[in-house]
C-alpha cells in the first residue's frame, strides 16, 4: 500500500491548491517576491533525488502571462461555440482575439525586462503575447525564481524538476501564470505497434535529416485482411470462458476500410473529402520521408486517392534537441500515421505538418503557432503528458488553456488523443486522466477495437482496454518470463492474462465539470473524484475511433533494416490513430457546413441523444479476444514466432509497482456503457454523424 500513500500525497499538494498567488515572501528573487502556486510539477512529491542540476547547465523554457480579461475569453469561446447561442459560428480573427484578450504589450515588457535584469536570454515572444520563451542557466532560474532544481528519479526515468514552487516579482504578480519547460514533463506520443522505438544515447542536439529512423519492425502475415477473416485453429484454447478457436488479428486496416466502416463512402461519392480544409500535425522532430512515404503508401493501397505535393506543407524546426529523452526518431512513426491517417478520412484536405523541436513546452507551442497563424481548421494533437491532469503543474494548464480559448474564440478544432494507458493506475500509480485532453477546451479522442466486415461494413465496436498473456513454447522456454518445459503449452498469465493497455480517459481532478457535459455524462462518473475536490469533474474522452493495435491501421514507413534504410508497411494503433481519423473527419464536415465547425465538445455533446450520430459502444455480450503472433526478432521468423492472445475490452484488474517493488491492485477504473462511457465517451461516428454535425 506505499504506492498509494504516496499519490495521496500528490493528491494533497497539486489538487487542493487554491489557485491564489500568496502574500509576499522573503526569497533569492528579492525581499518583495510572490510565490506562484502550483507553478511546479507535483511529480516531485515522494520522488526521489538523483543528483543536483549543473549551474552551468542551460534551460529553455517559457513564461505563461496572464490574459486582459479571461473571463470574457472564455465567454466568448462558449458563446461560439455553442449551437444554441445566437453567436455559434461567429468568430473572431486572430487579431481582433489578440486585440480585445491578449496581454497588453506594457505587461510583456515589464516581465521581459524583469528577465534581462536577471541576465537571462528573451528568445522570443508569441504573437499572441501570451507567452515569453527564455533560455538561462540552472544558477539564474534557482537564484531569480527562488527555487532548486534537481534530477528526481520518476517512473524510471530521471528528469529535471523544480523542489517547490517558483516566486516572481511582487509587481509581477498578477501577470505571470507559470512556466512550462523548467520542469522536464516529456510528452509522449499516444501510438501503439509493439515494436521498441531507437532511443539516442545522447541528449544533445540534432538538425532536420540527421536523426537515424527507427528499427524496423514487421509483421507476419499470420492475420485477417478484415475481422474474423482467419481463426487460429493451431494453438491451444485460451480458456476462461473465451472462444477454442480465436480469429487472429487483422493485419491493418486500409483507408477504404475505414471510409466504409464510418459512412463516409456516399460522401465521397458527393464530392465531400475535405477539400478546401487544412488540417494541421503537431509533433516532435520531423522524418526526412514523411511525404515520400505516405505518397508511396497511397499509390500502393488506396491509388485512387494520392496525396499530392500541394495537398502538403511542413514547419519544421531548424534544429532539434532532447533527442535522448524523446526517444526521437520514435516519433518518426507517430508522424506517419497521422499523416496517412488524417488523408484516409479526407483525401482532399489539405495537411501542415508542424515539426517541433523536442517534446517538451515547445510541442505547445507548436500548436500556439497554428492558432496565432490560423493556418488550420482543424489541429490533430497525438501526445499527452502521461496523468498530466495531476502531474502538470497547474500554471502549464493555465497557459495552455488560453491557447484553446483562443482556438475556440477563432474556430479552430483542437483535437488530443486520450492516452494508451488506460487510467493509468499501471503506469504511475494513480488514477488520473491525461493533459492536454483533460482541459475542458481540448477535445479528448478515445479509442476503440473497430470490427471490420467483408464488405467494409462495421459489424461491432468495442472499447479498447487489452490484457495479454503469452504461449509457453518450446522454443521460448527460459527466454519468455516464466516459461518453463513444465509450462509448454500453457498461457502466462493464463486466462485473462494481465493489463497491457488501453484508450485514456477519467476525471479531472483540476477542472469543474464542463456546462456541455452536465445533462450527459452520468453523475457517478463527475462526481468520482469528488470526496477529494468538492465538486463534479470533467470527464474524458468525448468521441472515440479505432485505435486498438489488433484492429489498428497498416501504415507505410522508411524504417532501418540491417541493410539500410527502406520504405516497409506494418500495422499500428493507439489513440494518435483515433485522434487524426476524426480529424479527417471533422474535416469533411468542415466542408459540408461551409464554415469551421470550431471548438467542436458543445455540438458534439448537443447529439448526445440524436439517433444515428453516434455509435453506441456497450460491453460485449461474451468474452472476446485474438490471437496475434509477431516475429521474435520483429524483423523475421529465423528467430521464431512468438505467439499471444490479447483480449478486447477488458475491465479486470491492473497492477502497479514501484521502484521499489511495493505493489497495489485495483480493477480497472474504465469501462463501456450504454450512452457517454468512461472509455470511450459519447460512442463513435454514426451514419449520420457528419450530416448532423454540418447541421448544427
Amino acid at each position: 500500500m506505499k504506492a498509494r500513500w504516496a499519490w495521496a500525497m500528490v493528491f494533497a499538494a497539486a489538487v487542493l491548491g487554491t489557485g491564489m498567488l500568496t502574500a509576499p515572501v522573503a526569497g533569492a528573487s528579492g525581499p518583495s517576491s510572490v510565490v506562484v502556486p502550483e507553478s511546479h510539477s507535483a511529480a516531485v512529491n515522494g520522488a526521489k533525488v538523483v543528483s543536483g542540476v549543473p549551474g552551468g547547465s542551460t534551460i529553455e523554457f517559457d513564461v505563461g502571462l496572464a490574459l486582459s480579461d479571461p473571463a470574457g475569453a472564455a465567454a466568448l469561446a462558449t458563446a461560439v461555440s455553442d449551437p444554441s447561442s445566437p453567436s455559434y459560428g461567429h468568430y473572431l480573427t486572430a487579431a481582433q482575439w489578440e486585440a480585445t484578450y491578449s496581454p497588453s504589450q506594457s505587461s510583456v515588457d515589464a516581465v521581459t525586462s524583469w528577465l534581462r535584469q536577471q541576465g537571462m536570454t528573451v528568445e522570443g515572444v508569441t504573437a499572441d503575447r501570451m507567452t515569453v520563451s527564455v533560455s538561462a542557466t540552472a544558477a539564474q532560474i534557482e537564484r531569480a525564481f527562488a527555487t532548486t532544481l534537481n534530477e528526481y528519479a520518476v517512473h524510471g526515468q530521471t528528469l529535471r524538476l523544480a523542489a517547490n514552487d517558483l516566486s516572481v516579482p511582487a509587481d509581477l504578480a498578477g501577470i505571470v501564470t507559470g512556466f512550462n519547460g523548467i520542469d522536464e514533463i516529456p510528452n509522449t506520443p499516444a501510438d501503439t505497434t509493439g515494436a521498441d522505438s531507437a532511443t539516442p544515447t545522447t541528449n544533445g542536439g540534432a538538425t532536420p535529416g540527421t536523426i537515424p529512423y527507427p528499427p524496423a519492425f514487421r509483421n507476419p502475415r499470420v492475420c485477417s485482411k478484415y475481422y474474423g477473416a482467419k481463426v487460429d485453429t493451431t494453438d491451444p484454447a485460451y480458456g476462461g470462458g473465451y472462444p477454442a478457436n480465436l480469429p487472429y488479428t487483422v493485419c491493418g486496416y486500409t483507408p477504404e476500410q475505414f471510409e466504409s466502416a464510418y459512412g463516409l463512402t456516399s460522401q465521397y461519392a458527393n464530392g465531400d473529402n475535405g477539400s478546401g480544409v487544412t488540417v494541421a500535425i503537431v509533433d516532435a522532430y520531423a522524418s526526412p520521408s514523411l511525404l515520400s512515404d505516405a505518397q508511396t503508401y497511397y499509390s500502393r493501397v488506396d491509388p485512387s486517392n494520392p496525396l499530392t505535393s500541394s495537398q502538403f506543407s511542413e514547419s519544421v524546426s531548424p534544429t532539434f534537441n532532447r533527442v535522448g529523452l524523446c526517444g526521437a526518431s520514435g516519433w518518426f512513426g507517430e508522424q506517419t500515421l497521422d499523416v496517412e491517417a488524417v488523408h484516409a478520412m479526407a483525401p482532399g484536405a489539405n495537411i501542415l505538418f508542424v515539426g517541433t523541436k523536442n517534446c517538451f513546452n515547445s510541442l505547445f507551442r507548436g500548436v500556439q503557432q497554428v492558432v496565432d497563424d490560423h493556418s488550420a481548421e482543424v489541429v490533430t494533437d497525438s501526445w499527452g503528458d502521461n496523468a498530466g491532469d495531476v502531474l502538470d503543474s497547474s500554471g502549464i494548464q493555465h497557459m495552455f488553456d488560453n491557447v484553446l480559448m483562443m482556438a475556440a474564440g477563432t474556430g479552430i478544432s483542437v483535437l488530443f488523443s486520450s492516452g494508451d494507458f488506460g487510467d493509468e493506475f499501471a503506469t504511475t500509480g494513480l488514477t488520473s486522466a491525461d493533459y492536454p485532453p483533460s482541459s475542458p477546451w481540448a477535445t479528448a479522442v478515445g479509442g476503440t477495437s473497430l470490427e471490420v466486415g467483408p464488405k467494409g461494413s462495421r459489424l461491432g465496436e468495442l472499447g479498447w482496454s487489452t490484457s495479454k498473456s503469452d504461449l509457453c513454447t518450446t522454443a521460448f522456454v527460459g527466454v519468455l518470463t516464466g516459461c518453463t518445459s513444465a509450462l509448454v503449452g500453457t498461457y502466462l498469465p493464463p486466462a485473462p492474462g494481465v493489463f497491457d493497455y488501453g484508450s485514456g480517459g477519467g476525471t479531472s481532478y483540476r477542472y469543474l465539470e464542463p456546462a456541455y457535459q452536465s445533462a450527459v455524462v452520468p453523475a457517478d462518473l463527475a462526481d468520482r473524484n469528488i470526496g477529494v475536490t468538492g465538486h463534479a469533474g470533467r470527464v474524458e474522452p468525448d468521441v472515440s475511433m479505432d485505435a486498438d493495435p489488433q484492429t489498428g491501421m497498416l501504415v507505410g514507413e522508411t524504417q532501418l533494416f540491417p541493410h539500410g534504410p527502406a520504405y516497409a508497411q506494418y500495422k499500428i494503433g493507439g489513440t494518435s490513430l483515433a485522434s487524426p481519423l476524426l480529424a479527417g473527419v471533422l474535416a469533411v464536415v468542415d466542408q459540408v457546413r461551409g464554415s469551421a465547425v470550431g471548438f467542436v465538445n458543445p455540438a458534439l455533446y448537443d447529439l448526445a441523444t440524436t439517433p444515428n450520430a453516434f455509435f453506441d459502444v456497450v460491453p460485449a455480450s461474451s468474452p472476446q479476444a485474438l490471437s496475434r503472433v509477431d516475429f521474435a526478432n520483429t524483423l523475421n521468423k529465423s528467430n521464431g514466432l512468438l505467439v499471444s492472445v490479447r483480449t478486447l475490452t477488458y475491465e479486470g484488474p491492473e497492477t502497479y509497482c514501484d521502484a521499489t517493488n511495493n505493489c497495489s491492485t485495483q480493477n480497472v477504473a474504465l469501462s463501456t456503457a450504454p450512452g457517454y462511457d468512461s472509455m470511450t465517451g459519447l460512442g463513435t461516428p454514426g451514419p449520420d454523424f457528419v450530416t448532423d454535425l454540418a447541421a448544427g
